[in-house]
């Protein structure tokens, strides 16, 4: 592994994400920054560690036996703690599919939010029932597809059928009737008036992305073609997507970079997505690669400057702090960018 991605940084902070006192970074860097195979004993020895630590030992300490969190329900409710939430703040932390309770988690937001035109539904009510197909938003379908497929259920009917809803709604293609958040192709979103919405494809890219190249049908695949010449068509570092209501200037969201993520995307996010499509060294990037290196601070960290802090079920970082996650993402980014 070549380690001329370094010579971008202004000190090398592997040392310092390797450190044992967080053990979903050391197993994560380990393999993105060291080169260890996901196997790798000591990697698996991190992983292990870290289901017995908190953040992730704390969020699935205060899950139900059922598999929701504060209330039953589609669990949208509430922010950032409810249990849609926490379902994707544990595939970040990437935790260990093989734990019953993640497992359990998976069923219940599958059985509480699959609605039956595809894709997963938004709602905050504490009644078991599905959300309506009107409810389905490309931010929530894309976080909640990419959590369940890398927890093990990418041959999940509701899954697959998520994964067909978000490729459909993207393309245009045998859609039979649009809703008013998702009112037509190319991420067409009601809370931005109509327009594309640059989070939402985030997020969608994200769980097309997750799906192995050689599972992906053609749809899926002109899908990703259009997200990903979506996202290339503004310079992330400028984040200037189409933007409803009036608006003239991108939301101050985008250029806080931050840990976990949910609905919101930032710049680093974008960057991330294209990587691991294999678009990392498109040269239409180069001035948002810039960007993000001259974020580091003078040991070659990045602070988490979106970090939930005082919403999510336990804390998982500090506000505006350096961040091994942020650094971490930030690193992996301007490696696969060579």
């Amino acid at each position: 592994m070549s380690d001329a991605w370094l010579d971008l940084l202004k000190d090398d902070p592997r040392p310092w994400l390797l450190e044992e006192s967080n053990p979903t970074v050391r197993a994560a860097t380990l393999v993105r920054l060291v080169g260890r195979a996901p196997d790798d004993p000591e990697v698996a020895a991190a992983r292990a560690h870290a289901m017995r630590v908190d953040p992730i030992k704390g969020i699935l300490d205060a899950m139900d036996p059922r598999g929701f969190w504060v209330k039953p329900g589609p669990g949208y409710a509430p922010k950032y703690s409810g249990t849609v939430w926490n379902l994707m703040f544990l595939e970040q932390l990437e935790a260990d599919p093989g734990d019953p309770r993640i497992q359990a988690a998976c069923r219940y937001v599958m059985s509480s939010t699959a609605v039956p035109t595809g894709g997963f539904g938004c709602s905050g009510s504490h009644i078991e029932r599905l959300p309506p197909p009107s409810s389905v938003l490309h931010c929530l379908n894309g976080n909640l597809t990419r959590g369940l497929i890398r927890f093990g259920h990418l041959d999940d009917p509701r899954v697959q059928a998520a994964v067909d809803w978000a490729a459909r709604a993207i393309t245009g293609e045998e859609v039979t009737r649009w809703y008013a958040y998702t009112p037509g192709p190319g991420f067409a979103c009601g809370i931005n008036e109509g327009l594309p919405c640059a989070w939402g494809a985030v997020k969608e890219m994200r769980a097309l992305a997750a799906i192995p190249s050689r599972r992906r049908t053609a749809r899926v695949k002109r899908a990703i073609a259009l997200g990903v010449e979506f996202l290339l068509s503004r310079d992330p570092a400028e984040a200037d997507y189409p933007m409803g209501w009036g608006n003239t200037k991108p939301s101050g969201s985008w250029f806080k970079l931050g840990f976990p993520s949910g609905y919101v995307a930032d710049v680093l996010q974008v960057l991330e997505v294209l990587a691991e499509l294999g678009h990392g060294r498109d040269p239409r990037l180069e001035h948002s690669l810039a960007w993000l290196a001259g974020r580091q601070d003078a040991r070659g960290r990045w602070a988490n400057r979106y970090a939930y802090q005082g919403k999510t079920t336990v804390p998982i970082e500090a506000q505006g702090a350096p961040s091994k996650w942020v650094t971490l993402r930030a690193c992996t980014v301007l490696r696969a960018a060579g």
